[in-house]
């Protein structure tokens, strides 16, 4: 059978870049890819042939000898150097895993991880079919007080549970597990590529060996549905934006009755229109008016609890703060708790009346340098520049 075009293969022209040819394989590697595709022979033989594509118009020399000779510099004792189609390819999950950084590609675990649930999920099955389910992620957005005090939270979160039909097995009643024919019970198939066999996976048992006779028609033979569930959530008093919280065996159900994965819940906290935090203290500032500043008095300043009453002493400058002890956030896991820092800003008035205007002015006149500190030490500084 002729074999068809390494750049039809992974619709590309042959004029386009290296770059060009890894983004469409990475398109094509994630489509067709058996974990994505769990039974179905047509897409595992996709993938493969995607991946023979891609290791010859990946390497700069091989995609040299091909547009020169085709596919016949790779056949035996062809012109290309190294492996090739039909020559000793490397296995095509090989290829998807540098490309997308699998195994060792950039510390997190890359895109590979991202799309397959993780390690886990690259891994067989056991004998009898089980895997433990994947962890999911839910971002949840709360307020400061909520924040600060703690809270109770409900969430509805729409995962794979356990199946109601065949209680998570997978199988109708009176089913049984047989061995796979396509890997003979093995849990893997072997593929020849020239003088190489390579061993990958089975895709129809997923490394099992065993399929089940009869699969339950309502989950295709997975254990497991869709549908919403609602799960109740302690939010710790003190706990900080961008902090996870881990709620165990609430991820997704496991495949055919395997254990469930973990719910880990990201918490964001939404920006207060007064307060602004810092660690467990919060700052704020509060507007006085000239005539507190002048001649002191009380001044009202909010709190998470509420108003609160800030002593100001006579003459306080505009910018002066004032710490109000323990009425911060509660440290975490700690009997502790932060301070709250107001900032008074003294207010000048803007609209005068007559009457109003004539008792300043008579004020000013009545003012001496001995009741300007600031300005009078400013001026002192500056007495070379007005010179």
């Amino acid at each position: 059978m002729a074999q068809r075009d390494y750049y039809e293969i992974l619709e590309v022209t042959r004029t386009v870049s290296g770059d060009e040819i890894k983004k469409s394989y990475r398109k094509l590697a994630v489509k067709y890819h058996p974990d994505k595709n769990p039974g179905d022979h047509t897409a595992e033989e996709k993938f493969k042939e995607i991946g023979s594509a891609y290791e010859v118009l990946s390497d700069a020399e091989k995609r040299a000898a091909y547009d020169r000779f085709g596919h016949a510099a790779f056949a035996q004792g062809g012109g290309a150097r190294g492996g090739g189609a039909g020559g000793g390819m490397h296995d095509p999950f090989d290829i998807f895993r540098e490309v997308f950084g699998a195994n060792g590609g950039g510390g997190g675990g890359g895109i590979f991880e991202q799309f397959f649930g993780g390690a886990q999920a690259a891994q067989p099955q056991s004998r009898d079919g089980k895997q433990r389910g994947s962890d999911l992620r839910y971002d949840m957005q709360i307020r400061l007080e909520e924040a600060a005090f703690g809270c109770d939270k409900e969430i509805e979160v729409s995962k794979l549970e356990g199946c109601a039909d065949c209680q998570g097995s997978g199988a109708e009643k009176g089913a049984h597990a047989v061995s796979c024919r396509d890997c003979g019970g093995r849990g893997q198939v072997i593929n020849s590529r020239g003088f190489f066999q390579v061993s990958q996976t089975c895709a129809r048992c997923r490394g099992s060996g065993m399929v089940i006779d009869r699969p339950c028609r309502k989950c295709n033979g997975e254990g497991r549905t869709e549908a919403p569930t609602r799960i109740k959530l302690k939010i710790p008093a003190g706990i900080e934006d961008g902090s996870r919280l881990r709620s165990m065996r609430n991820g997704e159900a496991g495949l055919r009755g395997g254990p469930p994965g973990d719910l880990y819940v990201v918490i964001h906290i939404k920006e207060h229109e007064v307060f602004e935090r810092e660690d467990s203290n919060l700052f704020c500032e509060v507007p006085v008016s000239f005539s507190i500043a002048t001649l002191g008095g009380e001044q009202q300043v909010p709190t998470l609890e509420g108003q609160a009453q800030l002593k100001v002493p006579a003459g306080t400058q505009s910018g002066t703060a004032f710490k109000l002890r323990g009425k911060g956030i509660p440290a975490l896991n700690s009997g502790t708790r932060g301070d709250l820092i107001v900032r008074l800003i003294v207010e000048v008035p803007t609209k005068l009346n007559a009457d109003q205007r004539a008792k300043l002015a008579e004020f000013a006149g009545l003012m001496g340098e001995e009741n300007s500190p600031l300005n009078r030490s400013f001026l002192e500084k500056a007495k070379d520049f007005f010179s």
